[in-house]
């Protein structure tokens, strides 16, 4: 199985592989970058997600390209060229993105659609390549399985049931206050050398909380509080003095909005 094989290699450099600065990451960057396709693949074909074609909208994935290039190209980035950095709109109005491991993106043309302004987005966008950089996935992967039954894979004890449960957990998963902090401040870091306001995660946050919404993302609705993290997510634009201004785009964002269904 592809996963037990790139843990044998992260088991044999246990000493040295570390994750987000949270404690050791068990799994190595080419776990990262298999455990993402694995679960891109699963997406693509499991029929459960309508992923919106490339082919059959380009200026819609265009659109979205640029706003993610825009944030990688930031010289932020640890892994902008060792992960894949693929972008899939999910057609569906759930209000909602997420990242796998690897630098696969997922976001809901519930969620594009809902937003005022493409900073808002942006801000959205770039939480999430923060969770995938910092490796936040497989750091909660490492704390909820440890050593022993990771290195059970290793081993070929129940590695398959381990593996696929392994995989079918990275669609549930919950980041806690560090992970989300974190993915908020970084947000504000990529967007800083951007055209879109440095804390456009901030006003997203906002709308989400002044409308009555169904369906709160999973990053929204776990702690910190949203109220907690607008505030410091604006305080952290004021200090590293990123600009806060929006970025005027409003027809674009709008035909980028019309061109989905």
């Amino acid at each position: 199985m592809r996963i037990a094989f790139f843990l044998l290699i992260t088991l044999g450099l246990l000493s040295s592989t570390c994750g987000s600065g949270n404690g050791i990451n068990l799994f190595s960057i080419e776990d990262d970058i298999a455990l993402g396709k694995q679960l891109r693949d699963q997406v693509l074909s499991s029929g459960e997600y309508n992923v919106l074609s490339r082919s059959q909208y380009p200026q819609s994935y265009a659109y979205l390209d640029n706003m993610v290039n825009s944030i990688l190209n930031s010289g932020d980035i640890r892994y902008k060229d060792e992960f894949a950095w693929e972008v899939y709109i999910l057609e569906d109005e759930t209000l909602n993105a997420f990242a796998a491991p690897g630098g696969y993106i997922f976001v809901y043309t519930g969620l594009i659609k809902f937003l005022d302004r493409p900073d808002d987005l942006a801000g959205v966008m770039a939480h999430e390549v923060a969770h995938a950089d910092r490796r936040h996935s497989t750091d909660q992967l490492t704390r909820r399985y440890g050593i022993s039954a990771l290195a059970g894979i290793v081993l070929g004890e129940n590695a398959e049931n381990i593996g696929t449960e392994i995989l079918s957990s990275l669609v549930s998963l919950r980041f806690g206050r560090s992970d989300e902090s974190e993915a908020d401040a970084f947000s504000v870091n990529y967007l800083c050398d951007t055209k879109y306001a440095a804390n456009g995660a901030a006003s997203f946050f906002e709308k989400m909380t002044q409308q009555n919404t169904v369906g709160v993302p999973e990053f929204l609705s776990t702690h910190p509080s949203p109220q907690n993290r607008v505030a410091e997510i604006n305080q952290l634009a004021n200090q590293t003095q990123c600009s806060t201004n929006a970025s005027g785009s409003v027809s674009a964002w709008q035909s980028f909005q019309r061109s989905l269904p």
